[in-house]
């Protein structure tokens, strides 16, 4: 009940915050452009309470998901008087700008977001920074099927000059499956170029980096806690093979299945041989039941601190990057390469929002910048009834050097209005069938 109660608030929070920032920025603009403003809304439906300044009604209404705000004159289906602070009565081009305003402001909002949530100091992995020096790559992973090879040293990717092990973590993130990223590799003085197909596992992507295995706790009774493993203890090779990183550590437990293992680990400084046996078992972290010998790892971090100028680069490259996928990913979706079964709606936000919430207020907020950006983008598509709509029409009257006519501009809503509700309707099914498969 609470886990409901949590996600439901959540999602109230950040979707209903961001629709309040895109209606802010349309009304600023209109307000900038002498476009008179009859009633700002926080909230939907029947007024609660407010005030009037001028001639418009600052309102609280019953229904907390966002806001409105109505412009004098902006219905077409309307009479108009004609009075020079309608909306209809400005110039295209003004317009156009405050239509183009709402999804401004949800942009500028994901930026502002994200800054402050890369900026500062945080943790990170000790080779976060560091050139991408393969140690291993994963039989039939990508990075495999692409021809990387342990000790190969890759210096760019899909364009990006010296990246490090961050720098992939992002170009993996940000990769639609089947995504071709084109990679440079320096392989013993030999320049190798080649492709890597992206897929949903993000550490075989571009192999694995080296980093050494601290034992951190020991699961009572486990197959570690019986041979006598102990927390401090730092794992130095399986079965004679040299243990180089986390992600090679199960990937040889998981092909081992419950063979015996020898581990050469090292204890204050002193080698020590232990025979382990991996049994299969059920952690309770939602990814079934696998192989393991029961030790969690400590994880190794080091301190990043990033100043103003650079949190706020680092967050203009973040959301350029994401609003690229989107769109790409919208492309794919008209093409067929993305079926609808995979696109989030309503019951997956306040899914994810009640995750946030749950995980602190900078989760929260991180969440928040996501529906903003998303928002953006969505209202910036040539549909009807959306800011892009809008503006497209907008352009098309430019062209024309004429206003269409009122019946035109209406069917052209409907028919966009009729597309949106279908869409709407087929994520909101997709979005339920989810929640039941899983639940």
């Amino acid at each position: 009940m609470l886990g409901t109660f949590l996600s439901i608030c959540g999602a109230l929070i950040a979707l209903g915050f961001m629709v309040l920032i895109h209606e802010f920025g349309h009304f600023l603009v209109a307000l900038y452009f002498d476009v008179r403003v009859d009633v700002f809304s926080i909230g939907f439906g029947t007024r609660l309470f407010g005030w009037k300044s001028g001639p418009t009604d600052y309102r609280v209404s019953i229904l907390p998901l966002g806001g409105y705000v109505r412009m004098a004159g902006d219905n077409i289906s309307e009479e108009r008087t004609g009075a020079p602070d309608e909306f209809l009565s400005k110039p295209r081009w003004q317009r156009a700008l405050i239509a183009l305003a709402g999804p401004t402001m949800n942009v500028i909002a994901a930026i502002v977001i994200f800054a402050i949530h890369f900026g500062g100091v945080s943790q990170q992995a000790p080779y976060a920074d560091k050139p991408i020096e393969v140690v291993g790559v994963f039989k039939g992973s990508p990075a495999e099927r692409a021809g990387i090879q342990a000790g190969d040293r890759i210096t760019a990717i899909n364009g990006a000059e010296d990246p490090t092990w961050e720098r992939a973590h992002w170009e993996t993130g940000f990769a639609l499956p089947g995504a071709q990223l084109p990679v440079t590799i320096d392989r013993a003085g030999q320049i190798v170029s080649t492709v890597v197909t992206a897929d949903q596992d993000e550490y075989d992507m571009f192999g694995y980096p080296a980093e050494s295995i601290a034992v951190d706790t020991v699961t009572p009774n486990g197959p570690a806690g019986r041979a006598g493993l102990e927390p401090g203890d730092r794992i130095v090779s399986f079965d004679d093979i040299p243990v180089e990183s986390w992600y090679q550590f199960q990937q040889l437990i998981k092909q081992r299945h419950d063979h015996p293992i020898q581990l050469m680990i090292s204890r204050n400084g002193h080698p020590m041989k232990l025979q382990v046996r991996p049994e299969l078992k059920d952690l309770g972290d939602g990814n079934g039941t696998r192989w393991t010998i029961g030790f969690s790892r400590h994880i190794d971090s080091v301190q990043k601190d990033m100043g103003v100028v650079d949190s706020i680069g680092f967050s203009l490259w973040f959301n350029a990057r994401f609003a690229k996928q989107m769109v790409s990913l919208v492309g794919q979706l008209f093409v067929g390469k993305v079926s609808l079964k995979e696109v989030q709606g309503p019951v997956g936000i306040v899914t994810m929002s009640g995750r946030a919430a749950r995980a602190g207020f900078g989760s929260l907020m991180t969440m928040m910048a996501f529906i903003s950006l998303n928002l953006a983008v969505v209202n910036l598509l040539p549909f009807p009834i959306l800011d892009g709509g809008h503006i497209t029409m907008l352009a098309i009257e430019g062209a024309l050097r004429h206003d269409l006519s009122v019946k035109a501009k209406e069917r052209f809503i409907q028919v966009g209005f009729v597309f949106i509700l279908v869409v709407f309707a087929l994520v909101m099914y997709n979005d339920v069938l989810r929640l039941f498969q899983h639940s």
